[in-house]
């Protein structure tokens, strides 16, 4: 085998404590790929496996990278198209074509498609904190299953070029096997004799003036236009589009990246302050990945009973789903399922909405965006069982929009206790 193949967690029961098949606990629910002292590179359990309730998630995995500080995810490509996400630490990526190569310097919060085929390397050049990054995978061979292929030999695997025959190898490089040999694969007796040549994986550690000429010829992106064709670009490079002293939420849509645009993709941060509420809403036909990047929730995603959908379909019974969720867990929210998150401590999670094009958000609380406030009395008279007037004004009550308090009259002892918390511009300060 000349590289290795995305393999798949054989495990269908629910994770501990919980029967949700929309949740994914990471300590879980991912499969490590590669590992050393370095870093890891792990994927996420097929979603289509953990629910039938999300079968069009089949062709897209969810792959998390973390690496120390001076190393380099070797140079490979992979038979899936990448949209990449920096959540923590600061990044080089190197995208290598036939006409030439582009570097950029990635900060937190940077995203950047990576198109299948594309040859990439990833260096962390920072000297103390950890990269940490996400990617949506879309594999273009077959559904749910991708492969990557490394150009290097390491003990993690072949380099892939090994799979060709020495004839193919000596005419394509007009040299000798042995030399192609040595100077690409490594003969076996050097590197039993030299361990420094040995390389234990496919993340290993660069020296400092190696970073230092790497850095020379990347690209800061610091604030790069959302409309950048080929360019990284930043989820914090505008005003968020919800904003409040409980949380704020950045969105870029496929409207405004051409990136997104050909992957039919949204990409949202959100940050909320412990306590607060992501009030209820739904998604017209976006379906969400939510991945945590720091702190913890409550998720509550209200849908159907799933032996309900495929025994009884005249019958619809509510089935609330509640996960408490945290650092690296996923989260899938179905298109038009409801749901509502709850800041259990300081929280930011981004997310990929998937068939973003033309996708409504649509709350059922809160003073904007409320679909229920624009049903007129004559409906609301007929459907609830007060008075039309009575559900406009309990409609209407709620003087917040999109994000509020979780516990209003606990919160309002609290202050009055205490005295009034900071705003939320320092509580949130150590978010990306």
């Amino acid at each position: 085998i000349v590289h290795r193949e995305h393999q798949e967690s054989q495990e269908e029961s629910e994770p501990r404590g919980q029967n949700n098949p929309f949740y994914f606990d990471s300590d879980r629910w991912f499969h490590t790929l590669f590992r050393n002292q370095y870093g890891h590179l792990r994927v996420l359990q097929r979603f289509d496996q953990r629910s039938k309730q999300i079968q069009n998630l089949e062709n897209y995995r969810v792959v998390e990278f973390k690496s120390k500080p001076n190393t380099l995810l070797l140079p490979h490509h992979a038979d899936a198209d990448f949209l990449l996400v920096v959540l923590n630490g600061r990044a080089i990526l190197t995208l290598v074509n036939p006409d030439g190569r582009d570097s950029y310097i990635l900060e937190q919060g940077h995203a950047q498609k990576i198109p299948a085929g594309t040859t990439f390397f990833l260096v962390n050049p920072d000297d103390n904190e950890n990269l940490r990054i996400v990617k949506l995978a879309v594999p273009v061979n077959n559904p749910h299953r991708f492969q990557d292929f490394f150009l290097s030999s390491t003990e993690a695997q072949q380099s892939y070029l090994q799979g060709f025959s020495k004839n193919i190898l000596e005419a394509s490089f007009g040299s000798d096997y042995k030399e192609i040999n040595r100077v690409l694969f490594g003969e076996e007796e050097q590197q039993q004799q030299d361990e420094e040549s040995q390389q234990e994986g496919v993340i290993v550690q660069l020296k400092r003036e190696q970073i230092r000429e790497l850095m020379k010829h990347a690209k800061s992106t610091s604030k790069k236009s959302l409309s950048s064709q080929n360019e990284p670009f930043n989820l914090r490079s505008q005003k968020p589009i919800y904003s409040n002293k409980f949380g704020r939420l950045h969105e870029i849509t496929p409207e405004k990246n051409p990136q997104l645009r050909d992957l039919d993709v949204f990409l949202t941060s959100v940050d909320m302050k412990e306590g607060g509420l992501l009030m209820p809403n739904y998604n017209s036909k976006a379906i969400v990945i939510l991945v945590v990047n720091k702190g913890e929730a409550n998720i509550e995603l209200v849908g159907q009973r799933e032996q309900q959908q495929q025994q009884q379909e005249e019958s619809w019974e509510v089935q609330r789903y509640r996960a408490e969720v945290s650092e690296d867990d996923v989260f899938v929210i179905p298109a038009s399922y409801p749901v509502a998150i709850t800041a259990t401590s300081n929280l930011n999670f981004i997310a990929f909405g998937i068939n973003a094009e033309n996708n409504q958000r649509n709350f059922l609380a809160g003073e904007e965006g409320n679909v229920m406030s624009e049903i007129p009395t004559e409906a609301l008279d007929v459907t609830f069982p007060a008075s039309g007037e009575k559900v406009e004004k309990l409609i209407n009550k709620q003087s917040d929009s999109h994000f509020t308090d979780a516990q209003p009259e606990q919160q309002q002892r609290e202050e009055d206790r205490k005295g009034r918390k900071g705003p939320l511009s320092s509580i949130l300060g150590t978010f990306y």
